[in-house]
């Protein structure tokens, strides 16, 4: 079996994607943003015998940034997928081998260590990657919610059946009171669309990790086809927006948001279902809206799960590649934190030594 790690400049990343189902999250000029975005390197890996690969998109950051003055964490980085859900590409030869999946993976684990990384999380794709867990131990994978996605290939009656009756009501109401949806193009509306989204961010009280700069969304605009934007206004003034990504059939709802004084007529109930039918109709194969926030009580994942009952399973992978160094990493964030190593150990954040508290 052949491995390599590439650059997000190397011309074979766009080679393999040519033979594997892949959605926009998968593509070089997306890692290369979030590279920029989180001041990491983007790589990909790629492990090939015959018909059989495997390819996963991930971020290298340094660990030193964390802990300048420690020499534990000189010259040891960890390894994050990009924002959203890049997971691990299997060619279908490779869907059917466990053992060239689990030993690709071994290998993406040494390679990984041998580069100075002792700890990697990749996000899964929970339409792409569906059925992959069967391929390796149990427990390899970490069960972290299920995701929304709309089947794109039922008849628009369906579809629309199956929106709880209060959305329906909603998207009605806001028809009648001169909402209006349309798919603009990002560069011409940044303005518009930062300024919802923004004072949505602010609203909810956002991690500071969902905001992002003019620079972020300039770049994005550079990569249509792939990147649209849905614009809702009323009498001219943009009252919601959903940025979304559409590759490979499958259409991803990235961000968006609603202003503040609009949020009685709620207007985002619009701009998913006209992003449905507008996907539906270029011959898209799903419309995923993803997950929600977590815990027991989580509103966006229900807010969600009104446009469509077709739930997947989201999958995390959360590998240790140096157990030494992830302790020893893990000793100093305790320390900082004046709480005992083995807490922080056990934790639920991965990996631990970059728990936020």
């Amino acid at each position: 079996m052949d491995n390599q790690h590439l650059g997000a400049d190397d011309p074979r990343w766009m080679e393999v994607l040519g033979r594997l189902p892949h959605d926009f999250y998968h593509r070089p000029e997306y890692s290369e943003l979030e590279g920029v975005t989180n001041h990491a390197e983007p790589r990909a890996f790629w492990a090939r015998e015959g018909e059989k690969e495997l390819f996963v998109p991930y971020l290298v950051r340094r660990c030193d940034e964390l802990f300048p003055d420690a020499p534990a964490a000189a010259g040891v980085s960890d390894v994050v997928s990009p924002y959203g859900y890049p997971g691990i590409l299997l060619s279908e030869a490779g869907r059917k081998s466990p053992e060239f999946a689990r030993a690709a993976m071994e290998a993406l684990s040494e390679s990984l260590r041998g580069d100075g990384v002792c700890s990697a999380f990749f996000r899964m794709h929970p339409l792409i990657s569906e059925g992959l867990a069967e391929l390796f131990p149990a427990g390899f994978f970490t069960a972290s919610g299920e995701t929304v996605a709309i089947d794109l290939s039922l008849d628009a009656r369906v579809i629309w059946k199956h929106i709880r009756d209060s959305h329906q009501w909603t998207i009605r109401k806001c028809r009648r009171l001169g909402f209006e949806a349309r798919m603009v193009p990002l560069g011409a509306h940044i303005d518009a669309f930062m300024a919802v989204y923004q004072e949505t961010m602010d609203r909810v009280r956002a991690k500071d990790a969902y905001y992002f700069g003019r620079e972020y969304f300039e770049k994005l605009a550079t990569m249509e086809p792939y990147v649209q934007c849905c614009l809702v206004e009323q009498e001219g003034q943009a009252a919601a927006t959903c940025l979304i990504f559409e590759c490979g059939g499958i259409v991803q709802a990235h961000l968006g948001g609603t202003k503040t004084e609009y949020l009685n007529n709620s207007p985002f109930h619009l701009a998913l279902h006209f992003i449905t039918e507008w996907s539906k109709a270029r011959g898209n194969r799903y419309f995923h809206l993803g997950g929600g926030v977590g815990g027991s009580n989580d509103r966006l994942l229900h807010f969600k799960r009104g446009f469509s009952d077709r739930t997947h399973p989201f999958l995390t992978l959360r590998l240790i590649t140096d157990e030494a160094k992830y302790r020893a990493l893990t000793a100093l964030s305790a320390q900082d934190a004046h709480v005992p190593l083995e807490d922080r150990m056990q934790g639920e954040y991965f990996p631990a030594y970059r728990t936020l508290h």
